[in-house]
């Protein structure tokens, strides 16, 4: 590091990637980052919603194979897009994948509707399985809490901290399985317009509100998990 790089660091007070391992800190949780942010910014938003924004509307007017066609192509030309620009491309291969299997459906079962089956499954099986791992007390928030923190399952140690992280736990399962069930009955009832509006809807605006209520309940775990510690301190153990 250079004297005008240090000088830089001392007058800010940050610290460069360099001096941490190059690694950077996960804004899950970071006070300074909005909740946009944290869930992946607006590309995610973007990559999440535009395939499904083109894909009903050509479907109503062009039938199923155009929207099939211009589907993919949208998925195509943004991951294409996110290459060119050498931005991360993980939201945009997500995206790609994911309506890759949605025309695959609708092509095989020869409807809209099954555009949406996938995302449908997927839904159900998130809800049980982050319902299973809060009745198992391993709580699948604090388990991805804990190695994004570099902490670990040490937090397993602390009930109360447990039980913080089974709260936001239950409310991603409740989320999912709220999706899961409101959509499936529209997918009963052929309502292919009403699944496009209902998977946007129920996309970003609930996880969004799901998120918000993920950071406070593992921030209220984290201060138990400082308190044990700092309890354990004063005793020496």
């Amino acid at each position: 590091m250079t004297e005008s790089e240090r000088a830089g660091e001392q007058s800010t007070g940050e610290v460069p990637p360099e001096s941490t391992g190059g690694k950077r800190k996960s804004a899950f949780g970071d006070p300074d980052a909005s909740l946009l942010e944290q869930m992946g910014g607006v590309r995610g938003l973007v990559y999440s919603s535009i395939p499904i924004l083109t894909f009903v509307p050509v479907n109503g007017f062009w039938g199923l194979t155009v929207a099939i066609w211009a589907a993919l192509g949208v998925a195509v030309a943004m991951l294409a897009w996110s290459l060119v620009r050498r931005e991360n491309p993980q939201p945009a291969i997500s995206g790609f994948f994911g309506v890759a299997i949605g025309v695959l459906i609708a092509w095989r079962t020869g409807s809209a509707k099954g555009y949406f089956l996938y995302g449908i499954i997927t839904q159900a099986v998130y809800g049980g399985v982050f319902a299973l791992s809060a009745l198992a007390r391993w709580p699948l928030v604090g388990v991805i809490w804990g190695l994004l923190d570099g902490k670990g399952m040490s937090w397993r140690r602390n009930p109360q901290a447990r039980r913080w992280y089974a709260v936001a736990t239950w409310i991603w399962a409740g989320l999912f399985a709220i999706r899961a069930v409101l959509q499936y009955a529209l997918y009963l009832n052929d309502e292919v317009n009403w699944l496009g509006a209902a998977r946007i809807a129920m996309g970003w605006p609930l996880a969004l509100l799901a998120f918000a209520a993920t950071i406070w309940a593992v921030r209220r775990a984290m201060v138990h998990e400082r308190e044990s510690a700092e309890a354990r301190d004063a005793t020496g153990d």
